[in-house]
């Protein structure tokens, strides 16, 4: 005859609750699913990241040595031009064409019936803009470089001025990207919708020609929007202390460069706060 002893409390061992992925893990695959898709997709990679650093290449072949002082060149001023706007590029446009596609495609309705953190889609989103957005930023210096003799920074407080443009100017444009995805009513508008902005606005600011020579009126429109802003810092990073004449006002300016890229920064964040929808306007 055997005898069942009863079961004690600590013979049996619970079944381990799973821990769910915590939100900067999920924000990190997500950056790399976001990095994957970019890369992969030729239209963007060609348009987004290539292209500005083939602009740079052509267009600084044909300016020559036309800006007005000497040891300054054209293509030098268009080096620090170029900077700034492929910050935009990598950014804003980038954003804004993608979070349109994907409001549209139902990919982000998708999302928002997960049980993801609302966090991890914007950390993912944030990853691949700061890697594009770097990456871009060395290869326009690379070029800038070796093709047009444009020297690197030399002092701290250059490198400084350098990494806070960088970085506000980064994330504001970021920030008007996820913005401005609300604003293409379908998928076929989207690239219109964003690209032809960035355009106007590039013409405007200074990017391909040195900024006193646009006319008066742009000059002023051109000075509500961050570009501007970008391209003026950067040029007092990567041009001769004497190019400060070229500028309209006869200097950097650089307290109120940060001025309007921080106040773009907070209005950016607004704007993605009051804007930003899971689904288009025809799913309700």
């Amino acid at each position: 005859m055997t005898t069942t002893l009863p079961l004690r409390s600590t013979d049996i061992e619970a079944d381990p609750v799973p821990r769910l992925p915590s939100a900067a893990r999920l924000a990190l695959k997500r950056g790399a699913m976001e990095l994957k898709g970019f890369f992969r997709t030729k239209g963007q990679f060609i348009v987004i990241f290539s292209l500005p650093a083939i602009m740079l290449m052509l267009l600084g072949a044909m300016s020559g040595s036309r800006a007005g002082l000497p040891g300054i060149t054209g293509a030098q001023i268009l080096t620090a031009g170029m900077i700034g706007a492929g910050i935009m590029g990598t950014s804003f446009q980038n954003l804004g064409i993608n979070i349109a596609l994907e409001r549209h495609d139902g990919t982000l309705k998708r999302l928002y019936g997960m049980p993801m953190p609302r966090v991890a889609y914007f950390g993912g989103k944030i990853i691949q803009v700061l890697v594009c957005m770097l990456a871009e930023v060395a290869l326009l210096i690379t070029v800038g470089v070796l093709m047009f003799g444009v020297a690197l920074p030399t002092t701290v407080n250059q490198w400084l001025t350098f990494t806070w443009v960088l970085v506000l100017g980064g994330i504001s444009c970021t920030f008007l990207g996820i913005a401005a995805g609300s604003l293409p009513k379908s998928t076929r508008g989207a690239n219109a919708v964003i690209t032809l902005p960035f355009l106007i606005v590039q013409f405007c600011s200074g990017v391909y020609i040195p900024f006193s020579d646009v006319p008066g009126f742009l000059q002023i429109f051109a000075s509500i929007f961050p570009l501007k802003w970008m391209t003026q810092g950067m040029r007092s990073v990567f041009l001769p202390e004497q190019a400060v004449v070229l500028e309209p006002a006869g200097s950097w300016e650089l307290p109120m460069v940060a001025l309007a890229l921080g106040g773009w920064c907070l209005l950016g964040l607004i704007l993605c706060l009051k804007t930003f929808r899971w689904t288009a306007r025809d799913d309700g």
